[in-house]
């Protein structure tokens, strides 16, 4: 049953990527009325018959896609109406769509700060995906990559504002290594933090770092997550400057003072404000 569930998204999929509903593509498959999509489309297992039907309507469909899940969803060398091709990624809970070349490959979707709104919305959606860019970078080209730009301050001066992290795709909260920094995706927000804690399976509830002080640590229930990235690489125009010797030269002072460095760091704190996504 599982494996017929996966054939009819496969199937929504493909429709999907060709702008069809189940009454367009029942013309274009010459059937009489759209009852033998829409059982497809609700987990019914397609045929032989079937297999040659959408063969002979939609010859650039790759059948080892549709029936196996294995290589690109558009056969190489065929015309499509799309630069680009759509290949699921099959796990054990989810269907994950990327987008691959004409020669099978994956490409890296990146998610620029203005689309993020939407990302949280249709992240797993063909006609959203084929709408972003999609590069090739070297050393991210083996496995299942996706960009992001960052928005905001809470990871400085780790990842600035504008900077474009590349990252990796992490399929359970209990995969989540301390120190690493993860981009959260919930139905509301697409955010970067770190993690600090070690995150165990029946942990209902995960806490986000930010690197910047004055961000507070956030709260998040393991509900919400939608998908999470691990951080692998950024890019950034960002050129740092010489060590600040005067913000270390501030610190011995203040030890001087009497005052304790780790009193000060949690008071900063303490007193920072609600943290905000990315």
């Amino acid at each position: 049953m599982e494996q017929e569930n996966v054939a009819s998204k496969r199937i929504g999929t493909w429709l999907s990527y060709k702008g069809l509903n189940a009454n367009s593509a029942s013309q274009q498959l010459g059937y009489a009325n759209s009852s033998k999509m829409y059982k497809l489309l609700q987990g019914g297992s397609p045929g032989f018959d079937t297999m040659v039907e959408f063969s002979q309507a939609w010859p650039e469909l790759s059948l080892d896609w549709l029936v196996l899940g294995v290589g690109p969803m558009v056969r190489a060398g065929q015309g499509t109406d799309s630069p680009l091709a759509l290949e699921q990624v099959v796990r054990s809970k989810d269907v994950t769509l990327v987008t691959v070349d004409d020669q099978g490959r994956q490409n890296m979707v990146l998610v620029p700060i203005p689309a993020q709104a939407g990302y949280t919305v249709a992240y797993n959606e063909a006609v959203y995906l084929k709408n972003l860019k999609n590069y090739r970078v070297p050393g991210f080209d083996r496995g299942e990559y996706r960009a992001f730009e960052v928005a905001g301050d809470s990871m400085e001066p780790t990842i600035n504002h504008r900077d474009i992290v590349v990252t990796s795709r992490v399929d359970e909260p209990r995969l989540l290594e301390v120190g690493e920094i993860y981009v959260f995706v919930t139905p509301e927000s697409v955010m970067l933090k770190r993690i600090k804690d070690r995150v165990r399976a029946d942990d209902e509830e995960i806490i986000l770092y930010s690197d910047n002080p004055h961000r507070k640590p956030y709260g998040m229930e393991t509900r919400d997550i939608m998908e999470m990235w691990r951080v692998r690489g950024y890019v950034s125009s960002y050129m740092p400057s010489a060590p600040d010797i005067t913000t270390e030269r501030l610190w011995e002072v203040i030890e001087q003072l009497g005052f304790d460095r780790a009193d000060i760091r949690r008071q900063l704190m303490e007193n920072a404000p609600s943290d905000a996504p990315l």
